[in-house]
């Protein structure tokens, strides 16, 4: 073979990787932010048709989101995008209950609270006239970064990537229970005392504060996620993991 040959096999091979990272991209996009509906079910030849995508890359898109939990193949149907279940709620907040406190303890002294002002600034100032959706997504972005801002701070890096992977969770929720409510979540004043006890230098309050914000944004979260379940006909009582182990 020679070299322009292997040149350009390399190139070919290079640009099928990028339209397999960008159908991955979109079609994760769209099923965090729920535009693909929790629990629906999508062909290839949908999918192809609705991204402008050929068969191999929607191939590499659906494999990557089979293997991080997104979606689910069902034989001689397609695939199931993974529903949200009151239960998803709960064991997404209890594991945030657990490690954003900690990683506000670790964050305090070395988080870069100027930074999470602006975040905590441009959560609502650019973007409250545009339609609810756009809003939902600037308010995904900007408060996905104030949140890792802390997590990096705390200088585990493991905390980080769990954190990480749980907002991307979260943004399924959000858009899920808020996004199609046509609701905006309210927390900024919950993110402004973390700040201030970032800004003290108290460990403690910061550690305290991030579990009541977790706490509050829980029980306005599961109300909305019902309610959009219930719209959407899904049946699902309203129970909580701890009521149902009782």
């Amino acid at each position: 073979m020679s070299p322009d040959s292997r040149d350009t096999d390399a190139a070919a091979a290079a640009a099928a990787i990028a339209r397999g990272d960008d159908a991955y991209e979109r079609i994760r996009h769209d099923v965090l932010t729920c535009v693909i509906m929790p629990g629906a079910i999508v062909s290839e030849a949908e999918l192809m048709r609705r991204y402008d995508i050929a068969r191999t890359s929607c191939r590499v898109a659906l494999v990557r989101l089979v293997h991080e939990g997104f979606a689910r193949a069902i034989p001689r149907q397609g695939y199931r995008i993974s529903p949200i279940t009151l239960a998803d709620v709960e064991e997404i907040f209890n594991l945030r209950a657990q490690l954003e406190p900690m990683a506000a303890r670790l964050a305090c002294g070395n988080v870069d609270t100027e930074l999470l002002q602006r975040l905590d600034e441009a959560c609502e100032a650019p973007h409250a006239h545009e339609p609810i959706g756009h809003q939902i997504e600037w308010f995904l972005h900007t408060n996905r970064k104030f949140h890792l801002t802390i997590a990096a701070a705390s200088g585990n890096a493991r905390l980080y990537r769990t954190l990480a992977g749980l907002m991307d969770d979260m943004a399924r929720l959000v858009s899920l229970g808020f996004g199609v409510q046509g609701i905006r979540p309210r927390i900024e004043h919950d993110h402004r005392a973390i700040i201030s006890a970032f800004v003290r230098g108290d460990a403690a309050s910061a550690e305290a504060l991030a579990r009541q914000h977790i706490e509050t944004f829980l029980r306005q979260t599961k109300e909305h996620v019902f309610a959009s379940l219930s719209a959407s006909g899904t049946w699902l009582p309203y129970f909580s993991i701890a009521d149902l182990r009782r």
